[in-house]
């Protein structure tokens, strides 16, 4: 009895053995492609065919440049919403009357310091001559309109001239544009009391612009500039990347000379 349960048990180690044997030289004679091929066999299934990855690619390349757009758009969006936000504080902040608001929609290269153009006209009340703010003070006025559209003179136009003064002496004069975000303040005294760092507003004198306007802060003073001494102005707001005004009223509406 023992005898057969022996040789039951080695005949079994003897199948297996040559089982072994026989798969060792299955893979030897085939390089394995018996193997591969069983492997492929179990795990196919879990393939994808050639067309369903092309299909994949060609999906994701339409999708990818649509994302980006959205994703551009969505991003610009909260760009100028913050913009508008901040003029809006701003104005609330000066305690200002209502004014116009007003996207900026136009502007060429070659004025870009000197003129833009706002998306509100006469049919949205805006006159001739009116303040242009943005956020930090004034940038501008209105020199013309069609229904809906108006064109804004910049403090920057070197054509520009408005009365102005150092809120700290109340020493006057004019300022001028010089195409840059600094103007040029040339004075009627020849010896002004100013120094870097003075505020200048408009002036009281002023028959372009009301007084007390904020425009912008000294940053350097020439005291030996003929005829008058000039003082080169850092204007509060930037007029290069505006891209919202409010508009308001001008009860001035004689040009300074």
């Amino acid at each position: 009895m023992q005898t057969r349960s022996w040789w039951s048990r080695s005949r079994n180690q003897f199948f297996l053995l040559g089982l072994a044997i026989l798969a060792a030289w299955l893979v030897r004679q085939t390089q394995g492609a018996a193997l591969y091929e069983m492997y492929y066999w179990v795990t196919r299934p879990f393939h994808l065919s050639a067309s369903t990855v092309t299909e994949q690619e060609r999906i994701v390349r339409q999708i990818d440049p649509r994302i980006n757009q959205l994703e551009a758009q969505i991003q610009e969006l909260k760009n100028q919403n913050q913009k508008l936000q901040d003029l809006l504080n701003y104005v609330a902040a000066k305690k200002q009357g209502k004014g116009i608001v007003a996207p900026v929609i136009g502007r060429s290269a070659d004025s870009w310091w000197k003129q833009i153009i706002i998306g509100r006209g006469s049919q949205q009340g805006v006159r001739n001559q009116d303040l242009v703010v943005a956020p930090g003070g004034l940038i501008g006025r209105v020199i013309s309109m069609t229904p809906s559209t108006s064109k804004v003179m910049l403090l920057s136009d070197p054509m520009s001239r408005i009365g102005v003064t150092i809120s700290r002496s109340r020493n006057m004069g004019f300022l001028k544009g010089n195409s840059t975000e600094q103007g040029i303040m040339e004075f009627f005294e020849s010896d002004p009391k100013v120094k870097v760092g003075d505020v200048v507003v408009t002036s009281s004198y002023s028959q372009l612009v009301p007084e007390g306007l904020p425009i912008g802060k000294v940053v350097s003073v020439d005291m030996n500039k003929a005829p008058s001494p000039e003082a080169i102005v850092e204007f509060f707001a930037s007029i290069p990347s505006v891209e919202w005004v409010i508009i308001y009223p001008n009860q001035k509406s004689v040009i300074d000379n």
